[in-house]
């Protein structure tokens, strides 16, 4: 409940021992048929650290954060052990349908990754470390993928920063949620009323709101279409020269 995006950092060290707690917590994390379709790459390289600042929209923080973490999805390590043990000839006999990672395949790595870095965050506050979710890790899929050397089977979803948090970070005030029952439904989606809407977006009478808020400074701002044609590369990249056998 206490936990918030920390942007500014203590002039302090990530203790080792503390580190490998996080990895071990993150390690545990619930993950499909235990495959573990995620890797963590700890990015440590200053240089490295200043692209990503730079191609992450412009965050300079980034390049400053005591500890970063980008995970990702990952079928490259299966399909590797697949190609390594010919389960290929083993699908023939058998009769199986001989295929490739698929957009199901990938939706399920994603959720790998992202549970492993949610509770890699969990853990790490649990400790006093801050951490903050960089979601535009999702643009600039190809200076991405060379700059870390991401295979085709592998895709960017979190890179999160962690770091003892300054004292002025602690003094700010907690980013506003959406009341429970505009969230929580019973066995069933339900759409919001009028009224509703007006409730969820509407919470402050003397500032814009903030459905117009986010489409002007997010939804609609360069960087999301960026966004979006990146992933679409991410996809392409994924199912190219896709046809089962």
């Amino acid at each position: 409940m206490k936990r918030r995006s920390i942007r500014k950092y203590a002039d302090r060290p990530i203790e080792e021992d503390a580190k490998k707690a996080v990895l071990d917590a993150a390690f545990r994390a619930p993950t499909a048929g235990a495959m573990m379709l995620y890797s963590i790459i700890e990015v440590e390289d200053p240089q490295k650290k200043a692209q990503l600042a730079e191609s992450c929209d412009h965050q300079p923080f980034i390049a400053t954060a005591p500890w970063l973490l980008l995970f990702l999805a990952d079928y490259q390590r299966w399909q590797d052990g697949y190609a390594h043990f010919n389960v290929e000839e083993a699908a023939r006999q058998h009769g199986r349908q001989i295929r490739q990672p698929g957009v199901g395949d990938l939706m399920l790595a994603c959720l790998d990754a992202i549970i492993a870095a949610q509770t890699a965050v969990i853990a790490a506050e649990s400790l006093g470390i801050g951490s903050c979710y960089i979601g535009d890790i999702l643009e600039n899929y190809e200076i991405h993928q060379k700059l870390l050397n991401l295979p085709r089977y592998t895709m960017p979803i979190a890179l999160v920063c962690f770091g003892y948090p300054a004292a002025s970070e602690m003094q700010r005030k907690y980013t506003p949620r959406f009341d429970r029952d505009l969230v929580l439904f019973k066995d069933s989606y339900r759409r919001l009323t009028k009224e509703e809407l007006e409730r969820a977006f509407n919470a402050d009478p003397e500032a814009v709101n903030a459905a117009e808020r986010n489409y002007l400074r997010k939804f609609s701002a360069d960087f999301s279409f960026e966004m979006t044609r990146s992933v679409k590369k991410m996809l392409e990249n994924w199912q190219q020269d896709f046809s089962p056998a």
